[in-house]
């Protein structure tokens, strides 16, 4: 045999032998890790954030260390060896980092498949956030292992700590109804107690660590502090909550479900909570919520949460919309249209996470939580097109879309936000249009404010916080227009659908607040970042924490939130 030939069998040869080492490694290591387990049990994921890295032989807790490459090249073995020894040597590690060549991210072992090293995209753009946040929660995804104990190291400066935890977060959704090796998702729609995924028997672990880099290029020495721990562990909880709630279908998270989530989140912060229900609403002039509502099995609800500090100054309000499923109405959705609209409760889910966390990091102005919740159905009792609601404003509309249905509900939310609350921030959060996407991409919600210096802020917050924001065009005397009706004070669909229908169905929320509301109002539709493939990603939570991290205890979100403690004046429209 020719003796390049020879090289190559055998090269071939130990390949196979390798090969068929790590598949016989894993499968043994995967038999430690989940000794307690019987066979039939299924591993879900608690997350646990540390102060500092913690030593771990990867032979036993797998690792995977994740960062740009500039950062990845200032760290020494000094700094990362506790998570690699006895199993990775300096030079194993040296080498390793000088083969990473992101394009846009790159991965390799440094010891078989339990110890890996991945590198996030080089570039970044202004558009993008800094912590590349959307590559770490696919690299965390693609390359955790579900076993019974693992590791996730973030390297990163301290100002993309944030997001980069809530990154990882995003890659452990809670929700599943799969059946093999579950036996707690055989459920059926007469269980009045349906439990959650993550009440199965089996649990794994993961520990996410950070190794910051300074910006003067050195390694920080200083822990992470216990407020900051707590803030990353509640907002964790708080983005599982918001996906969980996106994710489960209508037949187990109708508003009837759903009620009972805030319900068990007020009853978690001692919150007071406010409920109008049914025939309520339409008493109390909620038009919008009613109508939208009304055609279907389980009644609407309109639901309030309230926290209220001692030496509050400013009262912010929160709105979602809760639709938490959306046939269209009698204006029905196509049979491709329909699937995923589960997922026309993200704002709402958004909202109630946001407010447990900011809550738990003890907010320290009025916060208000409101929640317009329907089902929009089809039935005798549905809104038909030519009907006309009087919504809480006090203004008419005339329904000629009933597939406009969020608008409606929403509109009623900022009404009562301003009317019975007296709140001078009011942000609504919604996935309101398909458009949106058109707008402004699949990873970037839309924001569409009153104020330019609250938008400037927004954008901030979302490149600083991973959920990504873009603007779009705040000019109701141009737009407005669209929502002309000869016999109500408005239509509640645009006559032309190429006219800025994103812009448009934003305004006519502001519509019912009116235009010259002395307030800051800001209206986020984040329809297409609610989820990424068939999972909700929980966008909107770190969004708003990052927003008003001013107003919490917690020095990290502070230190990336604007640092301005009046709500600036808004830029008014000129004559």
């Amino acid at each position: 045999m020719p003796l390049t030939r020879l090289l190559n069998f055998n090269r071939c040869v130990k390949l196979i032998k390798l090969t068929i080492f790590r598949k016989r490694f894993l499968n043994f290591s995967n038999s430690r890790y989940k000794s307690d387990l019987t066979s039939k049990q299924k591993m879900t994921v608690d997350l646990k954030f540390n102060a500092k890295l913690t030593q771990a032989d990867p032979h036993f807790k797998p690792v995977l260390i994740i960062g740009q490459l500039r950062h990845l090249n200032i760290l020494k073995f000094s700094d990362i060896k506790l998570k690699l020894e006895p199993r990775v040597t300096e030079e194993t590690f040296t080498k390793a980092v000088a083969c990473l060549h992101p394009s846009p991210t790159d991965k390799i072992s440094l010891y078989l498949d339990v110890a890996s090293l991945a590198a996030v995209p080089l570039k970044c753009s202004r558009h993008n956030t800094p912590s590349r946040a959307h590559a770490i929660t696919r690299l965390v995804k693609n390359n955790t292992l579900n076993v019974n104990e693992e590791n996730v190291v973030i390297v990163c400066e301290r100002s993309d700590l944030f997001a980069s935890a809530c990154a990882v977060v995003r890659a452990f959704p809670l929700y599943s109804r799969k059946t093999a090796n579950n036996p707690n998702a055989r459920v059926t729609n007469s269980d009045t107690d349906i439990k959650n995924a993550n009440d199965n028997f089996g649990k794994t672990l993961v520990n996410v660590e950070f190794i910051v880099v300074e910006k003067n290029g050195t390694i920080a020495r200083n822990e992470l502090d216990a407020v900051d721990l707590k803030c990353l562990q509640e907002v964790e909880k708080a983005i599982r909550l918001t996906a969980r709630i996106i994710d489960t279908p209508c037949n187990e998270m109708n508003v009837d479900n759903f009620v009972e989530e805030i319900k068990r989140i007020a009853r978690e912060l001692n919150c007071e909570s406010t409920i109008i229900r049914g025939e309520q609403l339409r008493e109390r002039g909620f038009g919008g919520i009613y109508g939208v509502g009304k055609g279907a099995a389980v009644p609407p609800a309109l639901v309030l949460l309230s926290h209220e500090p001692k030496g509050a100054q400013e009262t912010i309000a929160l709105v979602g919309k809760g639709i938490v499923y959306d046939t269209g109405g009698l204006s029905i959705k196509g049979k491709t249209a329909m699937p995923g609209m589960k997922r026309d409760c993200g704002g709402a889910a958004a909202i109630l996470g946001a407010f447990y966390a900011a809550v738990k990091c003890d907010f320290k102005q009025n916060l208000h939580a409101i929640f317009c919740l329907a089902e929009n159905s089809v039935g005798p009792l549905a809104t038909r097109p030519d009907d006309i609601h009087t919504l809480y404003s006090g203004r008419t509309v005339e329904i000629n879309n009933t597939d406009a249905e969020g608008r409606l509900v929403l509109a009623d939310g900022v009404c009562y936000a301003q009317k019975d609350l007296k709140a001078n921030i009011i942000l609504d959060m919604a996935t309101l249009t398909g458009a949106q996407a058109i707008a402004t991409g699949k990873y970037h919600g839309a924001i569409l404010t009153n104020s330019e210096e609250w938008e400037v802020k927004s954008l901030e917050a979302g490149r600083k916080s991973g959920d990504l924001l873009a603007p779009i065009i705040y000019c109701p005397e141009l737009h407005f227009p669209e929502f002309a009706s000869a016999i109500a004070d408005m239509k509640n669909s645009v006559a032309d659908r190429n006219n800025a229908q994103s812009s448009c169905a934003g305004l006519f929320v502001g519509a019912h607040l009116g235009f010259d509301y002395p307030g800051i109002w800001i209206h986020v539709d984040m329809a297409a970042p609610v989820h990424f493939g068939e999972r909700a990603t929980g966008y909107g939570v770190a969004l708003l924490l990052t927003l008003f991290g001013n107003h919490t205890n917690c020095s990290m979100l502070q230190e990336i939130a604007s640092n301005d403690s009046e709500p600036p004046t808004k830029r008014v429209c000129r004559d």
